[in-house]
């Protein structure tokens, strides 16, 4: 095997490893911050006007700011969670902290969009608001979450990109340091080739479990 070839099949390690484990916490933490935004939002089950005005307040700056300055911004943080500001694990820091307040804010429009007479019939027959949440919220808007899961990951792996072009390892590195750096045009087209599979890839899954969940709904 080339070395060429053994950097393209770590690359691709590298950026799957990068996107699996944010987008693992990104998820787990996004939909608990959508529902909170939802719930306590006015006319919420929950209802908490100022705790919805300051965590949304929190989510649209860490939304405003581009992903690159985040990332440097966030480099004594990262540093002091993983042990180094350089390498895969170190971009999970600033992907994850990019990408919650995303999801979150796509999930919140999945949630606000189920028909609120669903909630007012469950209210009606006695159903505790974590049931609400349970069996009302979350089924009907399953299938919302699911593509605006599948658009974060996408806006994650660009961001991995972006990433590897400053230390962080994976195809953006590659790309940047064999395609740029040395004018290796064909090492260029093989990174930019691979990151349209791979977002093919994930959009078409993500597109097709969207409408498996909206025909089940």
């Amino acid at each position: 095997m080339s070395p060429m070839l053994d950097r393209l099949l770590q690359g691709i390690l590298d950026t799957l490893l990068m996107i699996g484990a944010s987008s693992l916490i990104v998820f787990l933490v996004g939909i608990p911050l959508a529902l909170v935004l939802v719930t306590t939002g006015p006319g919420g089950i929950f209802e908490a006007r100022a705790v919805n005005r300051v965590l949304g307040s929190v989510v649209n700056v860490l939304r405003s700011i581009p992903f690159l300055i985040l990332m440097v911004a966030l480099i004594p943080f990262t540093r002091l969670i993983v042990g180094t500001s350089y390498g895969v694990w170190a971009a999970v820091v600033p992907l994850t902290i990019a990408a919650t307040p995303f999801f979150a804010r796509i999930a919140e429009v999945s949630l606000r969009e189920v028909d609120f007479g669903l909630v007012e019939a469950a209210q009606a027959m006695g159903c505790q608001r974590r049931h609400i949440i349970w069996n009302v919220l979350l089924p009907e808007a399953r299938p919302g979450i699911v593509g605006g899961f599948t658009i974060t990951l996408v806006t994650m792996i660009n961001s991995s990109a972006m990433a590897g072009a400053i230390g962080a390892g994976g195809l953006g590195d590659l790309a940047y340091r064999y395609g740029y750096q040395r004018f290796d045009t064909q090492i260029m087209l093989t990174v930019i080739i691979l990151l349209v599979v791979l977002v093919t890839l994930i959009q078409f899954g993500g597109d097709r479990l969207a409408r498996l969940l909206n025909k089940r709904a």
